[in-house]
């Protein structure tokens, strides 16, 4: 069944966790859309400031004392947003917590705890989610992490929860679809974020937590998790940092753990800061907070999302940088004075096939901020004997070998171009 949503106009919208971090910019955005909203977070004072925040501007809003860790508590914000509004069209699980330091330093009670949040409130809420909009249609959009797919050195429990949250909402996804159920189920990745997550986080470690490099800002997922509401997707990775770590990962193992040991335990501490005692596991923030103790730059806009939510204007793009580089540079190469072909010189052409050969690097950088990680492709066709050289970031499939001779051969450039940044997977064959 083919699933239509709504404008965010029109939507009743249901967010979990919406006291802090993502999900309060989610909420503060949303509002501005016009969308009515049903907050739910465990912290009273917050959630009536922002509900009273929105209500002044001219927007529509309840909120819901909520620990998603119980399943009543879900039940009641569900209840609360059909006795209010009459249902409701999207519903986001955000709510989340989470634990640093090593595995055999964390009591289990802790381990069960961030479980009961970040699976078991995110299972809790599917399943209301999916109770009323079986019939109704709507989206569920579940935040998980880049560690939904990487685990990261020093949150191994909070990277299991997020396994667990992937593993939940694709088997979900699949299950609603052979029931032909008009819903659509977004999976949300987020790489790092400057939120106060780290702020918020049990800390067994000997300093403050923060985040490695590159570090992006709420509103990067919040406008994802917005356009999830409004347009059917499957998942997205927001920065592509993340979308890095996640794909290095998969292709190199060993080499990802090395770079969480010798990059992301150096990066994951303010050495000049003691750990704090009050933290979000045991206890709610007591105020609304968007941004945490992030010290680097934080990056307002991810490309990289911006390119997967807008395909179509990314490929003309880069199709109008390749055909405006075409004209630029064509005949600048060719000189004037080019001796005549001879069956020697066109042999030595017939042997050079216009091969492609790709050169992928990964290398560490130290910026003003700390550590970064520039990955770098090159595609070099050999071409009348130059050498043109393509750099791109960041990682996707790539192509063995290419020919890229006759009249389209700048339009094929940019093509090509265009599905690297998407992260398009390729056949082994020639474009001849």
């Amino acid at each position: 069944m083919a699933v239509k949503l709504k404008k965010l106009k029109d939507q009743v919208v249901v967010i979990t966790g919406a006291s802090s971090g993502i999900g309060l910019v989610t909420a503060r955005l949303a509002a501005k859309a016009g969308a009515k909203l049903v907050l739910a977070a465990r912290s009273q004072g917050p959630l009536a400031e922002l509900t009273d925040e929105i209500t002044k501007a001219g927007g529509q809003a309840i909120y819901v004392v909520a620990d998603v860790g119980v399943q009543s508590d879900v039940q009641a914000v569900a209840s609360a947003a059909i006795a209010r509004f009459g249902g409701f069209d999207t519903w986001v699980n955000d709510a989340g917590v989470s634990i640093y330091g090593k595995v055999v330093d964390t009591p289990v009670e802790d381990m069960r705890h961030l479980f009961e949040t970040n699976y078991w409130g995110t299972v809790y809420g599917s399943l209301e989610a999916v109770k009323h909009l079986k019939t109704r249609g709507g989206a569920l959009i579940n935040v998980g992490s880049t560690l939904s797919e990487r685990a990261a050195i020093l949150q191994s429990i909070y990277s299991s929860s997020k396994h667990a949250v992937k593993g939940f909402t694709d088997g979900l996804r699949m299950e609603l679809a052979l029931d032909n159920a008009p819903i659509s189920v977004t999976l949300i990745k987020p790489g790092p974020i400057d939120t106060p997550y780290t702020v918020n986080a049990k800390n067994y470690m000997d300093a403050e937590a923060r985040h490695p490099a590159p570090a992006y800002a709420p509103e990067t997922v919040a406008k994802a998790i917005l356009h999830c509401a409004e347009t059917p997707t499957r998942e997205v990775f927001v920065g592509g940092g993340g979308r890095f770590i996640a794909a290095l990962g998969v292709l190199a193992p060993s080499v990802s753990d090395a770079f969480m040991r010798k990059v992301f335990v150096p990066q994951s501490k303010l050495q000049q800061e003691p750990p704090s005692a009050k933290n979000a596991l045991d206890a709610p923030s007591d105020r609304l907070a968007e941004r945490g103790n992030y010290p680097g730059h934080t990056r307002e806009t991810s490309l990289y999302t911006f390119g997967k939510f807008h395909r179509p204007l990314t490929g003309a793009l880069l199709l109008g940088a390749g055909l405006g580089y075409y004209l630029l540079t064509r005949g600048k190469d060719k000189p004037s004075d080019a001796p005549a072909s001879s069956p020697q010189t066109d042999a030595a052409r017939a042997d050079q096939s216009s091969p492609v050969v790709v050169i992928d690097t990964v290398e560490i950088v130290e910026t003003p901020d700390g550590i970064d990680v520039v990955e770098t492709v090159e595609v070099i066709e050999v071409t009348d004997f130059d050498n043109q050289e393509v750099p791109r970031r960041p990682l996707p499939p790539l192509p063995r070998r290419y020919s890229w001779n006759g009249p389209l051969n700048w339009i094929k450039r940019a093509v090509l171009l265009s599905k690297l940044l998407r992260g398009d997977s390729f056949p082994d064959k020639s474009w001849d």
